[in-house]
């Protein structure tokens, strides 16, 4: 025997099925928990979040929908801590950050947000496996450029701030990302906690390092110190890039930056929780950048960039593992003093 549909069984059918969807979709909403990290970390790749994974028992894991597909899940654990993983660039970051803080099982509103990543250290400034805070970012992308080949002969560099006639002049309009001042109060507080924590060194760092012969910062163990990083989509490298980059902040600022860092995520990361903040997700006052040294931004003496550029590698292990082992000195104080933490930061 078979049996058939009428038009009106199939809209009846159709309307009990539509009906129950929603009751389970509204169920299942309200089952799941709310998650109130007190620290949220954020790092950029596999290898920069694989320390927090391995030592903090990251356990509670929370696949979020507009997370990247090579990193779907928020990854937390009973104390507080949580940590999520963007990928690499603008573009990820960005988007990552944006969905997690406008989900509705997240609340970031008493948060505190430590982006902690890798990146290029200028050798005057810091050396392989030294790590830097961050009280000012600045986007080395949003600029006009022209190729060094073609620009005037007196011009030292061909890029300058956008609606400027040329380098060293101010920006006549601006798209409103290129410099973030983070809460100095907290990136004052997150130096005291992480300056004495000890940091990994190798043999091949040190040996790579004692090529910068003309920098006593570049060939000392690795630190930890408060300086500025800039971002850009492009991985750089080079003398003539970097003093540029430095130009560039310095004019952005008045010369209240100081760029030691650069890394491809951080401004586009800082629109987004930005974003966040005007829309009463979270603090922005909460907000830490910590980025730590994988390599030098520029070539030693005697060295090309290319070549620089080529023996990249040695800083790479000591960087990620300094770059967990500073920010979680900074929150695990935060989760084990919350009492001290909650209200803002403490004096």
């Amino acid at each position: 025997m078979t049996f058939t549909f009428s038009k009106l069984s199939r809209a009846l059918f159709t309307v009990a099925t539509l009906s129950s969807c929603a009751a389970f979709t509204a169920t299942a909403a309200q089952t799941i928990p709310t998650i109130t990290p007190k620290v949220l970390v954020v790092t950029m790749f596999g290898s920069e979040a694989q320390p927090w994974l391995e030592h903090q028992q990251l356990t509670q894991n929370y696949e979020i929908p507009g997370l990247s597909r090579e990193y779907p899940a928020l990854h937390c654990n009973e104390t507080g801590l949580c940590m999520v993983t963007t990928a690499m660039g603008y573009a990820n970051a960005s988007a990552t950050l944006t969905a997690l803080e406008f989900a509705p099982q997240v609340d970031l509103t008493n948060s505190y947000i430590i982006i902690a990543g890798i990146g290029g250290v200028d050798p005057d400034q810091g050396t392989l496996g030294s790590a830097h805070w961050a009280r000012y970012a600045i986007d080395g992308g949003l600029t006009h450029r022209i190729d060094a080949r073609q620009m005037p002969k007196d011009w030292t560099t061909g890029t300058f701030a956008l609606g400027s006639n040329k380098p060293g002049e101010k920006p006549k309009w601006s798209a409103g990302t290129e410099v973030f001042h983070l809460n100095d109060a907290l990136v004052d507080k997150a130096y005291a906690l992480s300056k004495h924590v000890a940091l990994l060194d190798s043999d091949a760092a040190d040996k790579d390092r004692q090529q910068f012969t003309d920098s006593a910062k570049a060939q000392s163990k690795p630190f930890v110190s408060i300086c500025d990083t800039i971002s850009n989509d492009t991985f750089w490298v080079g003398s003539k890039i970097a003093k540029a980059m430095d130009n560039y902040a310095a004019t952005l600022t008045d010369g209240k930056a100081n760029v030691c860092t650069t890394q491809m995520e951080d401004n586009a990361s800082l629109t987004a929780l930005q974003r966040g903040a005007d829309a009463d997700k979270l603090d922005f006052n909460r907000i830490l950048v910590l980025r730590t040294a994988s390599d030098f931004d520029q070539e030693a003496p005697g060295q090309t960039p290319i070549e620089a550029l080529a023996a990249n590698g040695s800083g790479y292990e000591p960087a990620e593992v300094n770059a967990y082992r500073v920010a979680n000195a900074v929150a695990s104080n935060i989760i084990i003093r919350w009492d001290e933490w909650q209200n803002g930061t403490p004096q």
